[in-house]
């Protein structure tokens, strides 16, 4: 495999089954192949029923042990032992564990990767090899990192606003510590050193969000410095409006430097992120910036210059 054959004796990978309910057949499949592994053949017998899916795919339920026994007859397995643990469900509990572990993780759905407990973000990145690549070198040596978790910047009784200055103008936030204490502190703490500056409105769109807070500029969603930070979701903030400031991590309690600005109305994100302010002033400098998301051919990104924290 590509991975193996690039990151060598570095490299080791594990897989787990995350059974998603709108397919059907997926508890079964999955059981199956660990039958198969017992018997030292997993991904043969994985492999076998990826490459013949349309073959099962519109096949009724009932029908599936013999099929996937049929497989295991081709395989040399023992079937008599391989349908006795298919149908003694053997597996489930394995399965069913590894799909909860999944479902905790915050994974969105398959394929999913976690490298080095980062998730990698799917939606965004796509399943590349050389892009996979670029995020497995950027966890095992990332950009300079801070060594803990910030010190006190802000009185979280205090209301503070964050001026961004942009290469298209400056948007004023007021800022929520209020009911974000510990994210807004980190947010004002990188900001007040400097660790915004230079970067880049890597993903612009104008129907959804701008987003900002990665020092590759591509996307990847790593803690780049070096803390996270809990959520704190709030019920009287939402996302039913536009201008709304939030972090952005791809798991739960996995808040560091990444952010969004939404662009409209958008509740489908409520209770999903935690909003650490709202835009006061410069709604139409936020919409004005530059439409882009990572990759070749792409308009170019606006420039973040500077984050000033200011005590109001």
């Amino acid at each position: 495999m590509y991975l193996e054959d690039t990151h060598g004796d570095n490299f080791r990978s594990t897989y787990r089954h995350f059974v998603l309910s709108f397919h059907t057949k997926a508890q079964i499949t999955a059981e199956a192949t660990e039958a198969a592994g017992a018997q030292g053949k997993f991904w043969e017998m994985h492999d076998l029923i990826y490459e013949r899916q349309q073959q099962w795919n519109g096949l009724p339920d009932e029908e599936m042990h013999d099929l996937l026994v049929g497989y295991a007859e081709e395989l040399g397995l023992d079937t008599e032992r391989f349908a006795q643990e298919l149908e003694d469900r053997v597996y489930k509990d394995k399965v069913d564990a590894d799909t909860q572990s999944a479902i905790e993780a915050g994974l969105g759905g398959t394929p999913s990767y976690i490298v080095n407990g980062i998730v990698y973000p799917t939606q965004q990145l796509g399943l590349a090899p050389a892009r996979i690549d670029t995020f497995i070198q950027l966890v095992m040596d990332p950009p300079d990192q801070y060594s803990d978790v910030p010190p006190q910047v802000i009185d979280p009784g205090k209301e503070y606003a964050a001026t961004m200055r942009t290469s298209k103008g400056d948007i004023v936030v007021e800022l929520l510590p209020g009911y974000a204490p510990v994210n807004v502190n980190s947010f004002a703490f990188l900001a007040q050193d400097g660790w915004y500056d230079g970067q880049t409105f890597f993903y612009v769109d104008p129907e959804f969000v701008a987003q900002s807070g990665d020092p590759t500029n591509n996307g990847f969603s790593l803690p780049f410095a070096g803390y996270t930070c809990g959520d704190e979701v709030s019920p009287d903030l939402t996302f039913d409006e536009a201008g709304m400031l939030a972090l952005y991590t791809p798991q739960p309690n996995g808040n560091n430097g990444q952010f969004f600005i939404t662009y409209a109305p958008l509740p489908d994100l409520n209770g999903k992120f935690t909003i650490i302010g709202r835009i006061t002033e410069g709604m139409e400098i936020a919409k004005s910036l530059n439409p882009t998301q990572p990759g070749a051919s792409q308009s170019p990104p606006d420039v973040i210059e500077t984050i000033l924290i200011e005590e109001q």
